[in-house]
């Protein structure tokens, strides 16, 4: 793919790999095949070669928009694209660029950006994330529908291995 870098992202070590990433995209579309979000939900900006499209404007020095942020976004990282992609594209590179680059540059509203943080942090902090989750299986039978779903139930350990009926015997031999 013909790229002509931004001033701003000529001679950065980003700019570098990103330029070097898409000159290896030929617009293909086999990523298409495999990517669950755009098999999900159809639109060409939800697939690989959609996305990279978006980072290649913001690369070439267009004003990145909350739109593509959210587009990035919805991509799992999973990497199915790179193992169909015939040309070796390392998507999940680009994408790390282009979401430090766009991430950087537009501003989440601040409600998205305060679930976004809240959700870091408790994940992140097993007891935290543990206790809310002791929480939310004592009150799962009082929860609307909807949460009760979300709620996995209690699980019990399976137990112990049976034990071996003999011991174990090791033979060694001397030559």
């Amino acid at each position: 793919m013909e790229t002509h870098l931004a001033a701003r992202f000529l001679g950065t070590p980003a700019g570098e790999e990103a330029e070097r990433i898409l000159r290896a995209c030929v617009h293909c579309g086999f990523c298409t095949a495999t990517c669950p979000t755009y098999q999900l939900l159809g639109d060409e900006k939800d697939s690989p070669r959609g996305r990279i499209y978006l980072m290649k404007q913001v690369l070439e020095g267009a004003t990145p928009t909350l739109s593509a942020l959210h587009h990035l976004d919805r991509c799992l990282t999973c990497r199915n694209c790179e193992s169909t992609c015939p040309s070796g594209v390392q998507y999940s590179k680009l994408l790390d660029i282009g979401r430090d680059i766009i991430g950087t540059e537009v501003r989440r509203p601040r409600r998205e950006a305060a679930v976004r943080t809240l959700v870091r942090r408790v994940v992140g902090c097993r007891p935290l994330f543990g206790g809310l989750m002791r929480i939310g299986r004592a009150l799962r039978p009082v929860l609307p529908a909807a949460v009760r779903a979300k709620v996995p139930p209690v699980h019990h350990p399976v137990g112990q291995w049976p034990a071996r009926a003999h011991a174990r015997k090791v033979l060694m031999l001397n030559s």
